[in-house]
């Protein structure tokens, strides 16, 4: 695991406000506490984001947009049948979840509906995220001998999904919502074979 200090103040700065946004949302997340736990001056979160919160905020969704497409993309490439990959990834997203104390749940959900109508720049950042997800779905379909359409739209099912199941999950603070998410939707991907 890479440290705090092992990565340049940047990248510090937007890995913790991408953490904060995740879990207490766009609104509630301060640049001074940003600031304070990326353990960076606040003059160097305007030298680095002059634009301020709502740049900091679309760098942060842009992100936690990488760091679960590359879960979601290794998840995929562990397991070859895409119902049993998104089991998987349902069984680890729920692991996580219960190890944040069902604090950790979508990088960017929070931020994203709580900016929805009123802040079009992290509107705009969070749909390209959900964008990128369901490529990485259709992709895996794709590859698995689905056909283009039905790769498209079972990739918006399956991250609709698990958007919903994750929320229930950290709402409940239980797993079962992940799990049930994930036998059902390997049901569906089963069913179009």
């Amino acid at each position: 695991m890479v440290t705090k200090h092992e990565i340049g103040t940047r990248e510090r700065i937007v890995r913790t406000t991408s953490r904060l946004m995740q879990r207490q949302g766009y609104g509630a997340t301060g640049l001074k506490e940003i600031s304070r736990e990326a353990e960076a001056t606040l003059g160097s979160v305007y030298h680095f984001f002059p634009g301020g919160k709502r740049e900091l905020a679309v760098e942060a969704i842009r992100h936690g947009d990488k760091e679960f497409a590359e879960a979601l993309a290794a998840w995929f490439d562990r397991v070859d049948d895409p119902g049993a990959a998104v089991i998987a990834c349902t069984l680890e997203l729920a692991a996580g979840l219960r190890e944040s104390g069902w604090l950790d749940g979508c990088p960017i959900t929070t931020a994203a509906l709580e900016s929805a109508g009123h802040e079009p720049d992290i509107q705009r950042a969070a749909e390209q995220a959900y964008e990128n997800w369901r490529a990485l779905v259709r992709d895996k379909l794709l590859r698995s001998g689905f056909t283009e359409d039905v790769a498209r739209e079972l990739a918006h099912t399956v991250i609709n999904t698990l958007e919903g199941a994750e929320l229930s999950a950290q709402v409940s603070q239980s797993e079962e919502p992940l799990e049930i998410a994930g036998r059902h939707l390997a049901r569906l991907i089963d069913s179009y074979r």
